[in-house]
């Protein structure tokens, strides 16, 4: 017990101010990230003011932000001026392809790294990671010959094959999230019965959701944004993707802004889409790999 001089000898509390004090920290936070958001928010708001003007509109110094008056048609051009439906259709494509052949095959060796024990496991998957060094541009040549011995030359198997073969950070991605989950779940299933694939199927994957909804968010935005991929393998405008198409706009309407704006804007509905759909799975993701995903 505090005696009366004790008492006195402490000093006054003022929860006011600390609340106060909290509360300003707090806006000053929120003031920062709003005006971090617009900043990052210019270029797309650029992107679809131009889309929406006339070609002498985009010309203008200084800028106008707001079109006057709002030309709609662009868009109807942009879509067919170009076969923009079927470029649509081919990175549509080639991102659900590869989005299957990541899951299947990151997820099976990701179980593999993380549930079984065999000698020399440790030092397989640093080699595995030690992949994610090797710069793109240094296997350009030899896959290029590669595809071309095969024939698969101006198609698009070059670009959904390789992704059925399991990549690094996937892999990476997948096993902290499964090492997350308790092992007496394993241990449960092996005395009802099951196998490995059993405990695999049933148990990791319904229980990876999180993970693996960032893996397909994570594989959609690299493939619908490849350019380099497609530049390389691919000159039939029948198999054109999205980024190659776009391309091909800024050759053909290099003047006008107006008309590659509006293809771009096209071009950015379904990724945003995907992300905002899927933002829960993205966050839920990362915020857990590594940290903690099932408890108990």
């Amino acid at each position: 017990m505090y005696s009366r001089k004790s008492l006195r000898a402490l000093p006054p509390q003022r929860p006011h101010k600390l609340k106060l004090s909290a509360i300003l920290g707090k806006a000053i936070i929120y003031l920062l990230v709003v005006g971090i958001a617009l900043v990052l928010l210019v270029p797309f708001a650029w992107t679809i003011t131009t889309a929406l003007k006339t070609p002498q509109q985009t010309l203008r110094i200084p800028m106008e932000w707001i079109p006057n008056p709002v030309v709609w048609q662009n868009f109807v051009t942009a879509w067919t001026v170009k076969p923009f439906a079927i470029y649509y259709r081919n990175s549509l494509l080639i991102a659900a392809l590869n989005i299957i052949g990541q899951i299947l095959s990151c997820s099976l060796v990701a179980y593999g790294f993380s549930r079984l024990r065999f000698p020399g496991r440790d030092v397989l998957f640093l080699v595995v990671l030690g992949t994610m060094m090797i710069p793109f541009q240094i296997l350009i040549i030899p896959r290029f010959i590669l595809f071309k011995n095969l024939g698969w030359l101006d198609s698009l198997l070059p670009l959904i094959v390789p992704q059925f073969f399991a990549g690094a950070f996937n892999i990476f991605l997948l096993r902290q999230y499964f090492m997350t989950i308790p092992t007496e779940l394993d241990d449960a299933a092996k005395i009802d019965g099951c196998n490995h694939f059993d405990i695999f199927w049933r148990i990791i994957l319904p229980l990876s959701k999180p993970a693996l909804g960032a893996l397909m968010v994570f594989e959609f935005l690299g493939s619908w944004d490849d350019f380099l991929g497609p530049l390389i393998y691919i000159s039939k405008d029948s198999n054109y993707t999205v980024a190659l198409g776009l391309n091909a706009f800024r050759n053909d309407f290099f003047m006008e802004w107006n008309i590659f704006m509006a293809a771009a804007a096209v071009a950015m509905i379904l990724p945003l889409a995907v992300f905002f759909i899927a933002q829960e799975y993205f966050i839920g993701g990362i915020a857990l790999t590594g940290s903690g995903g099932v408890k108990g």
